[in-house]
């Protein structure tokens, strides 16, 4: 399991500027072929730090009400549950979940209805308390700064690095940090295999 080379960097800050890049685009740009592109998003996918390609699209223009800031304070308890109530929901564009326990989704609301969409997806008996605040503009500009791989060893959960290991057991991709733990795994999922 390699680390992530500048090469890999530019793919992805080019992959953020504009998804629908052709391979070709990119090979040109980082001195490869595209078929070497192709390879490297694929690694880069089943390593997950890939996890899709998305469209953007913008509310305005399709009068889909107006872009709200919701920020949810529940019981500490229930705020993992209120941050997954709200990450399907339709009208829900981003959510996130503080250290402090609070929610906070971007949300286009027609009508201003902010309660009937907090009471859908949450329920307000729920809610301790509830702010609304209207954005006048945003922009999502995703940065990827100098970041590196952190791949977690399924068998021990240390973090992998260069001299970790990769296997495809049973098409599936699993990152170790260490031989023995690749081996330990593979014994482990054996057992189970046989036992089924």
């Amino acid at each position: 399991m390699r680390t992530l080379d500048e090469t890999d960097r530019e793919i992805l800050r080019l992959l953020l500027a504009d998804a629908r890049r052709a391979y070709s685009d990119i090979a040109d740009r980082v001195g490869l072929s595209a078929p070497a592109v192709s390879d490297r998003i694929d690694r880069l996918r089943e390593a997950g730090v890939i996890e899709g390609f998305t469209v953007r699209i913008d509310g305005r223009e399709l009068s889909a009400g107006l872009e709200t800031l919701v920020t949810i304070r529940s019981a500490p308890a229930d705020a993992a549950d209120v941050y997954e109530s709200l990450v399907d929901h339709e009208r829900v564009e981003h959510v996130f979940l503080t250290a402090e326990g609070d929610v906070t989704v971007s949300a286009r609301i027609p009508d201003g209805d902010v309660r009937g969409l907090v009471d859908d997806a949450v329920g307000l008996a729920s809610v301790h308390e509830l702010s609304v605040r209207v954005v006048d503009r945003a922009d999502w500009s995703p940065a990827l700064g100098d970041v590196d791989l952190a791949v977690d060893c399924v068998e021990c959960d240390n973090t992998v690095t260069a001299e970790g290991e990769s296997a495809r057991i049973d098409g599936t991709l699993y990152h170790f940090c260490c031989g023995s733990c690749l081996r330990n795994f593979e014994e482990r999922y054996d057992r189970l295999s046989e036992g089924a």
